[in-house]
């Protein structure tokens, strides 16, 4: 069976890289570990060669997701398995620096997936300033239909489902995180694929204080939070990058227990045990604002039509 461990690192093509650049690591704290003729950059939370990279273009969208899988795993058995499903992949040696050998196919939104067993672990370690994340959580996906792509994570590489938010918000894991992919209806709304937001997990409350004063110095505006959501239940903050991709920090996500089906309970849950559960559109995924998160996923499409 196919089934990723974690989310290894995403791709974003970035229309300001210098700043992408500047942002990511003096503000975020992670780490820049090498950059490519190409002007890509590869950037790392504190262990892997790259958690991130930055590809300089003229647009701004997520371009690639990397997921590892079991170091067991042998890539050529993978690839037989997943074009018994009718999955086009393709087996690629030495395609990015850090991997060896990696599977090459594409999720029904057309972004690139790599399914890859081993990274080159320079281990730069966290940084002592910035943000300094503990590791990339989750990617919110804008779907051009998200009940599709939900079910290829599903059906291909074995996601757990875990929440669902009317027809608008699929969450998914592939470990214990509550979700690792947030698939949304955003897409089918712009009407081409995108990223909704990305996440970065920190690592308790004062974590989380800190680094929303690491931004308020260097004038980021939190546009959306602290708030703690229903579906996950992880206190977020929302805030844009340079690029205009929203990104969000958060804590106590969570944490689900896949062989009983049920996720470790916390004191603000609302069923004992929790499971799974369909949340109903109209329940508001956490504290009103006089903005939804959903407009301010917006901005960067609407910056780019004015």
């Amino acid at each position: 069976m196919i089934k990723p461990s974690k989310l290894g690192y995403a791709d974003f093509a970035a229309k300001d890289i210098e700043a992408m650049e500047h942002y990511y690591t003096e503000v975020m704290g992670l780490s820049l570990v090498e950059e490519g003729d190409d002007g890509k950059r590869y950037l790392s939370t504190g262990l892997d060669h790259h958690n991130m990279v930055l590809i300089p273009s003229n647009e701004s969208n997520l371009r690639c997701i990397g997921f590892q899988l079991d170091s067991d795993v042998l890539l050529q058995d993978a690839k037989k398995e997943l074009q018994k499903q009718g999955i086009s992949v393709e087996l690629k040696s030495d395609a990015r620096p850090g991997i060896s050998e990696l599977l090459e196919l594409k999720d029904p939104d057309g972004f690139i997936i790599h399914l890859y067993t081993n990274m080159e672990m320079p281990a730069p370690r966290f940084k002592e300033h910035g943000i300094a994340p503990n590791k990339l959580g989750h990617l919110a996906l804008g779907s051009m239909d998200s009940i599709k792509s939900a079910k290829f994570y599903q059906n291909i590489l074995k996601f757990d489902y875990t929440d669902k938010i009317g027809e608008r918000a699929n969450f998914l894991t592939c470990n214990t995180d509550h979700h690792v992919l947030n698939i949304s209806s955003l897409g089918k709304y712009i009407g081409s694929p995108n990223l909704y937001h990305l996440a970065f997990e920190l690592r308790d409350a004062s974590h989380q204080y800190r680094s929303l004063d690491i931004l308020a110095k260097n004038n980021i505006p939190v546009v959306w939070g602290p708030t703690r959501h229903t579906a996950g239940h992880n206190i977020a903050a929302y805030h844009h990058d340079p690029d205009g991709n929203l990104v969000e920090l958060f804590i106590d996500m969570d944490q689900l227990i896949p062989g009983l089906g049920y996720f470790n309970p916390r004191p603000w849950h609302e069923e004992f045990p929790l499971k799974p559960r369909y949340w109903a559109d109209n329940v508001a995924w956490g504290t009103a604002y006089e903005k939804t998160l959903f407009e301010h996923a917006l901005k960067k499409f609407q910056n780019i039509t004015n």
